[in-house]
């Protein structure tokens, strides 16, 4: 059954919160450093109006005061100190968690076995291994625990203010929920455009990497202008993506900074106007120029988790278009679930060792039945030659064989017991072919052959019969490693 964008959504999200629970202390330890950051840059703020206040309204003379500047710089240790920390303690526990996700993906790939991965570009999961759970790095360690300090430090800030003077909290508090809608409502294509950098990214990685494995074919061919200029243009579509992604977060900060600003400047008018004696109603008359500097100084520390959050929005984007194809990845179904009985771990290498098919088979859902019932006995130091026409299961009796595959029905059995895909290894053959006629991939080795000279190094290796077989001879096309070559 597919499955749904809406439960896609869900379910990336769903796995950062797994992810995100194996770390659950140091991601606490990250908030509350956090909140500890906010109270020390509260304390910092009230002390320094004070300071103001006492050298303006109380005319001391700086001697008096001084222990107050000492607690300044004291507070100011504290701030960077406690932000060290947080920045520390997050990054630790997201470079764990990357480490996690990185050690199931290489499970997952050997549980998936070459049968499944000769679907897969190498440069794709190369993408998938490297920046897509880099991409999990900063989720972890800077946006989850912003996402709460983004609401308990306003909320401490708001506390002070409403203590000092109602009608300037409500300005802020009025202000606040506006930003996170309108943040919601720029950055909602987010998610969907790093789903297509990501996807961009795997398919350009795999097209340069086929370019450069294919370089001498393309010279040989004369096609190397043409692959330039198509590796150019992917090049210039991931390009637009980028561009089209740090638009909207380019919005998203605008939007924040606007609402902001014209909150912070709301309140400095009221104060400003209520120290001016203009405003004497409710709680103006008894503003003083310690709780009027104060709450203007606090204003724009009010906004500031909102602004790292803007910041650290498009993490959480970047996090859930990568889990979107990570998890494709884990969940992939491997055609053949390893053996995990002891008895199958080892296998003797004496010289009674034997490998038996019972009339095995291999079905494919969408396929059908790709081999026939086969059995065979084949003793230790035999040999045995495996020949049929292309797509009857020659391949496929070598993956039953490997272990990569389990047949549909039947059994493999290594000295009368069911065969574990640890118990056998397969050595197969790697061979260079290129996507081009019998004779081009033949010319590779001699490129001023004749085609006498073809003909006789295709029967010097008992390929006659198979080359008499192909409509065009010499011309006829090859598939890239000889896929289309079988027999």
């Amino acid at each position: 059954m597919a499955i749904t964008k809406p439960n896609k959504a869900r379910r990336n999200r769903e796995w950062l919160r797994h992810l995100a629970s194996a770390e659950k202390k140091p991601l606490l330890a990250t908030r509350l450093l956090g909140m500890a950051q906010t109270l020390a840059i509260m304390a910092q703020l009230a002390l320094m109006a004070w300071l103001i206040n006492e050298v303006i309204v109380n005319q001391r003379p700086l001697a008096e005061i001084l222990s107050g500047f000492v607690g300044l710089v004291f507070l100011l240790l504290l701030r960077s100190g406690l932000q060290i920390l947080q920045d520390l303690t997050g990054q630790a526990a997201a470079n764990r968690i990357r480490l996690t996700v990185r050690q199931t993906l290489l499970q997952q790939l050997a549980l998936l076995g070459p049968v499944h991965l000769t679907n897969e570009s190498a440069a794709g999961l190369s993408s998938q291994w490297l920046e897509q759970v880099d991409a999990l790095q900063n989720y972890f360690a800077r946006y989850l625990p912003q996402m709460t300090l983004a609401v308990i430090s306003p909320l401490f800030i708001l506390m002070l203010t409403f203590y000092l003077d109602w009608v300037a909290g409500l300005f802020l508090l009025i202000s606040a929920p506006l930003i996170p809608l309108f943040m919601a409502l720029v950055g909602m294509g987010a998610e969907r455009l790093n789903q297509q950098h990501f996807v961009l990214l795997k398919r350009v990685s795999g097209q340069f990497l086929d370019s450069v494995r294919g370089l001498t074919s393309l010279q040989l061919f004369g096609l190397s202008k043409q692959a330039t200029q198509d590796v150019a243009y992917a090049a210039d579509e991931y390009r637009r993506i980028n561009m089209r992604t740090l638009k909207l977060a380019f919005l998203s900060s605008a939007v924040l900074e606007f609402f902001s600003s014209v909150a912070i400047a709301a309140v400095a008018m009221y104060i400003g106007f209520g120290l001016l004696g203009y405003i004497n109603w409710g709680p103006a008359a008894d503003l003083t120029l310690f709780s009027g500097l104060l709450i203007l100084l606090m204003a724009p520390e009010y906004f500031q988790p909102l602004r790292v959050l803007a910041q650290f929005y498009h993490d959480r984007a970047s996090a859930l278009g990568a889990a979107d194809s990570l998890i494709d990845l884990l969940e992939a179904q491997p055609h053949s679930q390893p053996s995990t009985s002891a008895e199958n771990k080892t296998v003797s290498s004496d010289s009674s060792l034997v490998l038996e098919a019972q009339d095995i088979t291999l079905s494919y859902p969408k396929r059908g039945q790709v081999l026939a019932p086969t059995s065979f006995k084949l003793a230790k130091g035999e040999l045995l030659l495996i020949t049929g026409r292309t797509g009857s299961g020659k391949s496929s009796l070598l993956h039953l064989i490997a272990g990569f595959m389990q047949p549909s029905s039947g059994q493999l059995l290594v000295n009368g017991k069911a065969a574990g895909s640890e118990a056998l290894i397969w050595m197969h053959q790697q061979a260079f072919i290129i996507n081009a006629s019998w004779a081009d991939n033949l010319r590779l080795a001699a490129p001023h052959a004749s085609e006498e000279a073809l003909l006789k190094a295709v029967t010097a290796v008992g390929l006659a019969p198979l080359l008499a077989q192909q409509k065009d001879g010499l011309n006829t096309l090859l598939l890239e490693r000889g896929k289309s070559l079988s027999g």
